[in-house]
Order: C-alpha cells, then sequence, then structure tokens
C-alpha cells in the first residue's frame, strides 16, 4: 500500500554490526575468546561469519550454544567452508598462516554485506565495536578500507627495513584489525603494477599474487600493503589503539593514542596469549576466558585483572597497566550503568 514502505523494518543484515575472523588449525577457543569480548561490550546487535574448516564447524555451533540467551540473542552467525574464488586453492591456503588469505576474499564472498570489520583470531575487544563502526562514516569519498600502522617508528618498523616490495606509507599497515566498505570495494577499479588500466578487486588478486609471491613474507598483508600502495587515497589510517600490540610496548611505549586514551582493541599476535613472554597480554586473555557470562563485570574481570597485573611489573608491557587498563574500565562503567537504568526503568513502570 502507498506510504507503506517508509514504515518496513530495516533489514537484519543493516540493523547489525557486521564482524567476519577466520579460524584454522587450533584457533578454536581464541576466535570463541574473541567473540566473548564482541558480546560483553557492544550495544547494538552483532552478526558473525566465521570462515572455518569443515572439523571446526559443529564444535562453533556447539560451544555458542552453550551461552547464555541474554548474550546469544545479541547476534547471529553464520559459519562458512574455506573458498578462494580466484588462483590456486592450495597455494592462497599455504600463504603465512593457514586459511589466513581467506580475508582478501570477503568482497567476493559476502556479496549481500555492505561493511564488515574482519578481525585475526587474536584480539581482544576492550570498548564496544560500535565506537570503531563509527569510522565507517569518517570514510571520504574515495576511503574504502580502514587499517592501523603496522608500526609508529620507522627505524625500528619491519616494512621500513627488510620489505622487498612496495607497501603503504613509512611503516605499513597491519592487517589484523581491518574495517571494510565492502560494496566499495566491489566498484573500484584499483590501479596496479601489471597493466595501465584499473582491475578490480578479484581480477587483481591472483596476478599480484603471482608477480610478488618469491618477495611476500607476510603473505596477505604484504598483499593489502602492495595494493594500497599502489591506491593511498582508498585507505583511511586509524590510530593504534585500535590494534594495540606487543610492539607497542615491549622496546618501551610507542603508541601515544594509547597512552592518551587507552587500549581499545588489543591485538595478541606473536603467539603472547599462550606463552609467558608478554603476560599483560596473556593476563587480559585468560581474565575474559574465565569470566562467567553473567557474573559482575568489577568483581569478577576487572579486579581478577588488576590482580594478574601485579605480577607483571617486572615486564616493559607490564610497567603500563593504566594503558591497558584505562579503557576497559571505563567500558564496564558504561555497561553497568546502562543496566542499572534499564533496571530502574524496568521497575518504575510499576
Amino acid at each position: 500500500k502507498p506510504g507503506e514502505q517508509k514504515h518496513a523494518k530495516e533489514p537484519s543484515s543493516l540493523q547489525c554490526m557486521h564482524l567476519a575472523v577466520v579460524a584454522c588449525g587450533d584457533r578454536l577457543e581464541e576466535t570463541l575468546i574473541m567473540l566473548k569480548s564482541a558480546v560483553l561490550f557492544s550495544n547494538r546487535r552483532l552478526c558473525f561469519h566465521i570462515f572455518a574448516e569443515d572439523s571446526l564447524k559443529p564444535e562453533f555451533e556447539k560451544k555458542l550454544k552453550e551461552w547464555p540467551s541474554s548474550y546469544t540473542k545479541k547476534f547471529e552467525y553464520n559459519i562458512y567452508p574455506i573458498t578462494f574464488s580466484v588462483g590456486n586453492a592450495q597455494e592462497w591456503k599455504k600463504l603465512f598462516k593457514p586459511c589466513a588469505a581467506q580475508r582478501l576474499f570477503l568482497p567476493v564472498i559476502l556479496k549481500d554485506v555492505d561493511s564488515l570489520l574482519y578481525v585475526d583470531t587474536d584480539v581482544l575487544f576492550l570498548r564496544p565495536i560500535d565506537d570503531i563502526w563509527h569510522i565507517l562514516k569518517e570514510f571520504n569519498s574515495t576511503q574504502l578500507a580502514a587499517m592501523a600502522p603496522e608500526h609508529e617508528i620507522p627505524k625500528i618498523g619491519w616494512y621500513s627495513r627488510f620489505a622487498r616490495h612496495p607497501y603503504y606509507g613509512t611503516t605499513g599497515v597491519n592487517s589484523g584489525v581491518m574495517l571494510m566498505n565492502l560494496t566499495r570495494i566491489r566498484n573500484t577499479q584499483f590501479k596496479n603494477s601489471m597493466i595501465p588500466r584499473g582491475l578490480t578487486w578479484e581480477e587483481m588478486l591472483y596476478p599480484l599474487y603471482q608477480k610478488y609471491k618469491n618477495y611476500i613474507t607476510w603473505g596477505d598483508q604484504d598483499l593489502l600493503n602492495i595494493i594500497f600502495y599502489f591506491n593511498p587515497e582508498c585507505l583511511y589510517v586509524f590510530p593504534c589503539q585500535w590494534n594495540y600490540r606487543p610492539d607497542h610496548c615491549m622496546y618501551g611505549s610507542n603508541c601515544k593514542g594509547a597512552e592518551e586514551e587507552g587500549v581499545s582493541i588489543l591485538h595478541g599476535n606473536r603467539g603472547v596469549y599462550h606463552d609467558d613472554k608478554q603476560p599483560t597480554f596473556k593476563a587480559l586473555y585468560e581474565v575474559i576466558r574465565d569470566f562467567p557470562f553473567e557474573d559482575n563485570l568489577f568483581q569478577s574481570l576487572y579486579y581478577p585483572l588488576q590482580s594478574k597485573f601485579l605480577d607483571t611489573v617486572h615486564t616493559l608491557c607490564g610497567r603500563i597497566p593504566q594503558v591497558f587498563l584505562k579503557q576497559i574500565e571505563k567500558t564496564m562503567k558504561k555497561v553497568y550503568e546502562n543496566r542499572v537504568i534499564v533496571y530502574l526503568g524496568a521497575n518504575h513502570r510499576y
């Protein structure tokens, strides 16, 4: 009927924030802890896109169903097989870490998704995803993806010292946290070093890999650096607190944004959640892993975290606990306040 369209409900896919992750091998638990951190703090509904080996699918389904309904109602999920639309699947699978190259194909596979946040399995959210999702609105007319720099200091950065291929900016970018406008990516003709005309994202991937495969070390991240070297106007660079890694503190604190605001997204690369080299990172991982979903956040998450941090002061990262604690404390206060307001509001109706 005329006028009815105005009141139609927004499709579920537009209402939620889309989060993608690729899990292979022994990354089941790590992925679940990442998803848990996302659900604990986010405000808007989440749509998870989990790309996993066939053997992991039933495990993901089993574990996610065990979460309490007060949290499962905050998200929906789909689990996809590992697939590569162009080139040799076995080559893509072996590029850097198992299946990591899958992220390059997200614009091709998720054709109905407009925008997406991709993260590695070893990422933890210390504030609502809503806050990084808002960065999409800061894109100018040519930007279609956002990443953080690989390093803050060129003289100790990896790309600026060792790279044998083109890379973005002065230190390259890290692809462990990547915000993407998939619609723009699908509709863009990308400049490249192979032919004079532009190529679509899907047309470009395999020839680009073939050209540079003998020069890349970090797999798909290197390919993304090459793409944005030739198309710098397409990239929005967000600050280091949105992708905070051991490199930001293990040689001394070098992420000013985290010093001022606290860590927003923690990225425990180098396997630091599972060894004792960076106990501050491991402490955060274990506290979120062990948090019983419906317990009090301060009593069962924040206070145990403070206690664990006392044992890390002998490390360079452990000497700056406020960097790790500032944002998560602020986030938990907001969650607590929202729950109290909702609870009081419900009581006032009677």
